[in-house]
């Protein structure tokens, strides 16, 4: 094979933003996918819009999202947990990122309806992730970009801060990459159960990973064993509420279960534990993953009626269904007198309001034990839904630390000489934990872009 100037290991957005960005930069690029080309993409295929800064109108996006804004929104639902310099330096950079993706083939739409309002905030891609990805690849190969499927990195070597060359395994080949520079674009270790045991124990076992099954972790070891600098908590992670029926792999979007704020939520014992309307679902829906897979049997149940069917966007399974609330409990498999007591006194504790479901109402609870803070309505009027919902782990966030050059950071302070990250696999500089809908793909974007520029700079100089 002939020696590369840029090798970028992973088949994502941020791998293509690289790619692209690279090639265009005079580069000669190879691109290692380990899932063979139908699958292609890794997570993102199963995305549908990125958050995006933009201080007037631009593309389908209406009004002004400001730093001020976006940043605060970030601060809220991370807790403080982020890099400020690097998340506000991302932040910044995403207000550039639509011409380009435009000129690679990107087109947009206008925002969707359902639970998760974006329509000022985030751009939506016309057909989806996988349509954006398919345009990108399109753009790639126009550009000269190389690109091997059902090629898994076996290993990066390096010496100290410097990467030397990549054994892969290609179609079940052992094979050897040159490059004079890498970008490790290969997300996290979501689909390596092993991995995730060592940190949840036997609670991993009960995980839905709604993404690729090919985010094992593999690189991110590889590089933290070679001296690259850890960022991050190995729970922490992009972690949904999924319909518990959904596969075990790859389930994607359809899988996510918005009706949480229009519902309530119970656990096995037929009892709520948590409150289903403390803020908008934008930067709520991220938590009740994580807030089911501490759980000590990682389910739990969403009950709503007839008058919430119609606010949010169904999972691709059907929900069930019942004309009382004891016959949904029996379907549910959870205690009759439990849900019926349950049910009575959240109705009971429900102050009047204006309900809107757009915005947080003032429709709240009083007295009640957690607290419905917002879109509180009495469960009353059959036919009565029940989901049963599982933790959907779409992407974990630990992984390396990088600068802003999306360089990688040595443990001794240093940055590497060649070897830059994106996506995934860097995200927990950014999300130390929680999650706003479109921030993964921003991260991705605006990493991915630097990545390939830097390495592209790298390589040529």
């Amino acid at each position: 094979m002939k020696r590369y100037d840029v090798l970028v290991v992973g088949g994502g957005n941020a791998a293509l933003c690289a790619a692209i960005k690279a090639r265009q930069a005079g580069s000669s690029v190879l691109v290692l996918e380990h899932a063979p080309q139908v699958f292609r993409g890794g997570n993102s295929r199963h995305t549908r819009n990125l958050r995006v800064m933009h201080d007037g109108p631009v593309s389908t996006l209406a009004d002004s999202y400001l730093e001020s804004e976006f940043w605060d929104d970030l601060f809220r639902v991370t807790g403080g947990n982020t890099d400020e310099e690097l998340a506000r330096f991302a932040i910044r950079e995403t207000a550039h990122v639509l011409p380009w993706m435009g000129s690679c083939g990107a087109r947009f739409q206008p925002a969707l309806s359902g639970t998760i309002d974006l329509r000022r905030t985030n751009a939506f891609f016309l057909g989806g992730g996988k349509a954006l990805l398919n345009a990108y690849y399109v753009t790639a190969e126009k550009l000269g970009v190389d690109v091997l499927y059902d090629t898994e990195v076996q290993q990066l070597h390096m010496e100290g801060g410097t990467f030397r060359c990549a054994t892969i395994r290609s179609k079940g080949f052992p094979g050897e990459v040159m490059a004079k520079t890498v970008v490790a674009a290969s997300g996290g270790f979501q689909a390596n159960i092993e991995w995730l045991k060592q940190h949840w124990g036997e609670a991993a076992e009960s995980f839905i990973i709604r993404g690729t099954p090919y985010a094992k972790g593999r690189v991110l070891k590889n590089l933290l064993d070679q001296g690259s600098m850890p960022v991050g908590d190995p729970k922490q992670c992009h972690s949904v509420a999924v319909d518990a029926r959904a596969p075990r792999f790859d389930g994607g979007i359809v899988t996510r279960l918005d009706c949480i704020p229009f519902s309530i939520v119970v656990g096995s014992d037929g009892q709520r534990f948590y409150d289903e309307g403390e803020d908008a679902w934008p930067k709520r829906y991220a938590i009740w993953g994580l807030l089911i897979a501490h759980r000590h049997d990682q389910i739990a149940y969403s009950i709503s009626d007839a008058k919430s069917m119609d606010l949010f966007m169904p999972s691709v399974f059907p929900p069930l269904k019942a004309q009382s609330l004891a016959e949904l409990a029996k379907k549910l498999g959870l205690n009759v007198a439990s849900v019926e007591k349950t049910v009575r006194e959240y109705n009971a504790a429900v102050k009047p309001g204006t309900f809107n479901s757009r915005v947080l109402d003032d429709c709240g609870t009083q007295g009640l034990t957690p607290p419905k803070s917002h879109w509180a309505r009495p469960i009353d009027t059959p036919p009565f839904f029940g989901y049963p919902l599982r933790p959907g782990i779409t992407f974990t966030y630990f992984g390396v630390r990088v600068n802003q050059e999306a360089r990688v950071v040595m443990v001794d302070g240093r940055p590497a000489t060649n070897v830059f990250a994106a996506g995934e696999i860097m995200a927990g500089n950014i999300l130390g934990r929680g999650y706003l809908a479109g921030i993964g793909m921003a991260i991705g974007t605006v990493f991915g872009l630097i990545a390939g520029r830097e390495a592209a700079k790298v390589a040529n100089s």
